[in-house]
C-alpha cells in the first residue's frame, strides 16, 4: 500500500506518539500509541516510523487497517503507486484485496495468508476491494509493514511471492497463545518466506493470562497489541500499543483478557535508512532519483491497471 503523505527522510515522523518508559520499568523500552489516519477512505492507525522511534529491526513501516466495513459498491482503491528498497507484507485478518503489479503478478490475499512483494530497485502495485466483495460491501481488517532491505540487496530485482496460511508455521504455547509465523525464525521454525536479513515476524493469539510469545535471541523486539489488552511490567497496554522491548530483557508480556497481537523485530540494519512516502534508500540522491523517475514516467506499468497516485504536493 501507499502512505498518502510524505515522512520527511532521516526524521521518521509518522504522526504517532511515544512514551519514554520509565528506567526502572524492567523490559520496557519504549511504547508508541498510533494515530488515526485514512487511506483511500479507510480508516488506519500508522505506527511506524514515529518521532521516538523510526525502525524495529529492519520492520521500518507499520500501519493498523480498520477494522472498517464499508457499504455495498465501495471499496479500497489504492491505486497503482511505487517503491524502493523495501519489502511490503500484506497480512490480513479479515476480508480480502486484490494485489496487482509490474510483474504482472495478480493474487488475492486473505486472512492468514501472505503477499510479500520485494521492491529493490523498484516495482509498483495496486491493492483494491475485490469485485464480489463490492457487491455486498467489503469487511476489511489486517496489518501492512514494510521491511527495509540491507544495503546490498537495495537495488536488487523486484520480486513477489505468496504464501497461503496453511504454508505457515504454527506455535502452540501450551495452549495460552497460538502464532502464524508470518516471515522469519523464532521458537525453533522458520517460515518458508524469503527474506534478506535475520528477523522474525508473527500474528499470536493470547488466551487471558497467558503470555505473548517473544523470542529472546533478538536484538530489537516489538509487540504491537491489535486487540484486546495486555500487561508488561505494571504497564497496561491498549489496542494501538506498541511496546519496545529492551535488549536481552525477558518480554513477560501477559493477556489480561483475550487478546490478538503483532510480534516483530530482527537485527538492525547495518546503516539508517532514509524515507519519505513509498521510497525507502541509504541515500538522500536515490530518494531524489525515485522521485524524479516516477513523476517522469520511468516506472514500469501495471498491466491492466488505471490511474496512478501522484507524489505528494503534485
Amino acid at each position: 500500500m501507499s502512505k498518502e503523505q510524505p515522512t520527511a527522510a532521516t526524521t521518521g515522523d509518522g504522526g504517532a506518539t511515544a512514551e519514554a518508559a520509565d528506567p526502572d520499568a524492567g523490559p520496557i523500552d519504549l511504547i508508541i500509541s498510533g494515530r488515526a489516519h485514512e487511506l483511500a477512505g479507510v480508516e488506519i492507525r500508522r505506527i511506524l516510523p514515529s518521532a521516538r522511534r523510526r525502525m524495529v529491526g529492519p520492520f521500518i513501516f507499520l500501519d493498523h487497517i480498520g477494522p472498517v466495513a464499508l457499504p455495498p459498491r465501495r471499496g479500497l482503491d489504492v491505486a497503482p503507486h511505487p517503491h524502493i528498497g523495501l519489502s511490503t507484507v500484506t497480512y490480513l485478518f479479515e476480508g480480502e484485496l486484490v494485489h496487482r503489479d509490474s510483474l504482472g503478478c495478480v493474487q488475492t490475499i486473505r486472512p492468514g495468508a501472505v503477499n510479500w512483494m520485494t521492491a529493490g530497485r523498484g516495482i509498483v502495485h495496486s491493492e483494491r476491494s475485490g469485485a464480489e466483495d463490492r457487491k455486498i460491501g467489503p469487511r476489511l481488517h489486517g496489518v501492512q509493514a514494510w521491511v527495509a532491505l540491507p544495503a546490498g540487496d537495495a537495488e536488487a530485482e523486484p520480486s513477489f511471492h505468496h504464501h497461503s496460511a496453511d504454508d505457515l508455521p504454527l506455535i502452540d504455547r501450551n495452549g495460552s497463545a497460538i502464532a502464524r509465523l508470518i516471515a522469519g525464525s523464532a521458537f525453533d521454525e522458520t517460515s518458508p518466506v524469503e527474506t534478506s536479513s535475520p528477523l522474525f515476524y508473527l500474528d499470536a493469539i493470547v488466551a487471558p493470562g497467558g503470555e505473548a510469545p517473544v523470542p529472546d535471541e533478538y536484538p530489537e523486539r516489538a509487540v504491537y497489541v491489535v486487540a484486546g489488552s495486555l500487561s508488561a511490567a505494571g504497564k497496561t497496554l491498549e489496542e494501538g500499543d506498541l511496546l519496545i522491548l529492551r535488549e536481552g530483557e525477558e518480554a513477560g508480556i501477559r493477556a489480561e483478557s483475550h487478546s490478538r497481537v503483532m510480534v516483530l523485530g530482527g537485527a538492525p540494519l547495518e546503516a539508517p535508512r532514509h524515507i519519505w512516502w513509498n521510497f525507502v534508500a541509504t541515500s538522500r540522491e536515490r530518494i531524489e532519483q525515485a522521485k524524479d523517475d516516477w513523476r517522469s514516467g520511468r516506472f514500469p506499468k501495471v498491466p491492466g491497471e488505471y490511474g496512478a497516485l501522484p507524489l505528494p504536493g503534485e
